[in-house]
């Protein structure tokens, strides 16, 4: 049987591993009290002396640092408040942008409908985008599309707000709203207690929050003359109005 060559063993510490107390093993350290005050450079053994006086623990927060950086706190309350953070950046690195698309003459039950699963994915943290699309000479009427847009930002104003005002490019009407902070979400067409899972809601639509962005840009650089006169359009009376 052969025998393993000589060479240096390498150790791989586990990802998020946190030293504390006896396994902080340097030299030097630099220590933060519990009341967030630099207490100075010491070994670990002193300082885990003083955490121990205070019934707390000595923590590694920094140890790229020279020399590591060690805290002076409740390590259970500390693992907590880290889980709590990871799990928030987590959710907002998965955030979609999910679309909610109708036309100018959608009906009543329809629009509700519409408007009901904006509020449901607005429940879920979730952008959602409004667009408008025109079909054929419905494009004469462009006031009309941008009113019912308006509407729909105006019926989902206990829920979200928008970005910035809708915008026409090309064939469609867009705006994009973000959701009110939870205390102040007031759903209309959703029961509070009846509002589905997320993972009920996935569909077609969904959409990253990159993706929309970069959309908007490729939007924004198209927009030229021809978006600033549809612009104007938009705020010149329908014909069917005079």
């Amino acid at each position: 049987m052969g025998r393993r060559p000589f060479g240096k063993r390498r150790f791989h510490r586990k990802r998020n591993f946190i030293r504390k107390n006896e396994g902080i093993r340097v030299p030097e350290i630099r220590v933060i009290g519990a009341d967030g005050k630099m207490i100075g450079v010491m070994p670990p053994a002193k300082a885990l002396k003083i955490a121990k006086e205070h019934f707390l623990d000595l923590v590694e927060v920094s140890a790229s640092a020279r020399p590591p950086v060690c805290r002076i706190l409740d390590f259970g309350k500390y693992k907590y408040e880290q889980s709590k953070l990871k799990k928030n950046k987590d959710k907002s690195k998965s955030s979609k942008v999910k679309e909610v698309k109708f036309r100018v003459r959608i009906d009543v039950h329809d629009y509700e409908t519409k408007l009901k699963r904006a509020e449901q994915f607005l429940m879920h943290e979730n952008k959602v985008k409004i667009t408008l699309m025109f079909r054929g000479r419905e494009m004469e009427h462009k006031n009309l599309g941008f009113d019912r847009v308006n509407q729909a930002v105006e019926d989902l104003k206990t829920m979200a707000i928008a970005d910035s005002p809708p915008r026409l490019v090309g064939r469609h009407i867009s705006v994009l709203l973000s959701p009110l902070p939870k205390s102040r979400r007031n759903p209309r067409y959703n029961l509070p207690n009846e509002i589905p899972e997320l993972e009920e809601l996935e569909d077609e639509d969904g959409l990253e929050e990159q993706e929309v962005e970069e959309e908007l840009e490729i939007e924004e650089e198209g927009d030229g003359e021809e978006g600033d006169d549809s612009v104007e359009d938009s705020d010149k009376a329908s014909p069917d109005q005079d």
